[in-house]
């Protein structure tokens, strides 16, 4: 098999609606029983995705989460962060800013785009040396340099992976570093524009559906499948 890893993004992409479906879910098991590592690369924190996805754990070998910011290698239960915990004082004036909701994970802080204004205003007003990650409705301040890319970095560097051996699948824009990283970028059905434009192919199905097609399609040796639907 060409392709040694797949990463994927989980909501919008592996999800639908937040949950992944029992089709999905079996293809990604006959992938993985075929040799092939899973990577799931997330913008949700670890025990959001726990909440969410019942079993990840156990399905992938390796959970870049909180966009970049913190890798889990299972069986291994605590995490390794990726970059350094925001301060206090951020949470703080965000929320003195009327910032609702404000979520602090173990790196990222996330927040909605509508408040963008604030968001940039407390980072400059500190001095911090964070960054602002958009996916779609959603706003996440992160250290400078960590992005799904960079975590996607560290995840392979511990599977022993190479990022031109791996098949990256996305949805939203902050995928943009994810896929810029894999031999093999793709988009499913339904993805912002950005990311279509940047993606070697388009899945015909939306979430989950272009995952399960994308898996299918290696455990096939289907080169035609893994090329021929262009962006």
């Amino acid at each position: 098999m060409r392709y040694r890893a797949l990463a994927c993004d989980y909501d919008g992409t592996l999800a639908d609606a937040g949950a992944v479906a029992p089709h999905v879910r079996a293809a990604l098991v006959r992938l993985r029983a075929a040799g092939v590592l899973l990577v799931l690369v997330t913008g949700r924190r670890l025990e959001d995705l726990d909440r969410a996805c019942p079993g990840a754990r156990a399905l992938f070998d390796a959970i870049v989460a909180e966009n970049g910011g913190v890798l889990l290698l299972p069986p291994a239960t605590v995490p390794r962060r990726l970059g350094p915990a925001a301060p206090p004082e951020l949470l703080e004036r965000l929320r003195d800013l009327g910032v609702v909701p404000v979520v602090a994970g173990d790196v990222v802080v996330a927040t909605l785009r509508p408040y963008e204004t604030e968001a940039v205003a407390a980072v400059r007003a500190l001095g911090l040396d964070l960054e602002a990650v958009y996916n779609k409705a959603a706003l996440m301040l992160l250290p400078a340099g960590v992005d799904k890319g960079s975590g996607l970095d560290a995840a392979l560097g511990a599977l022993r992976v190479a990022p031109a051996d791996t098949v990256g699948i996305g949805d939203g824009e902050n995928d943009l570093p994810l896929l810029a990283r894999c031999g093999l970028a793709v988009a499913v059905a339904g993805a912002v524009p950005a990311l279509e434009a940047a993606a070697d192919l388009v899945t015909p199905g939306g979430p989950g559906d272009g995952v399960a097609e994308i898996a299918d399609a290696l455990l096939a040796g289907d080169e035609a499948a893994l090329t021929g639907v262009s962006a």
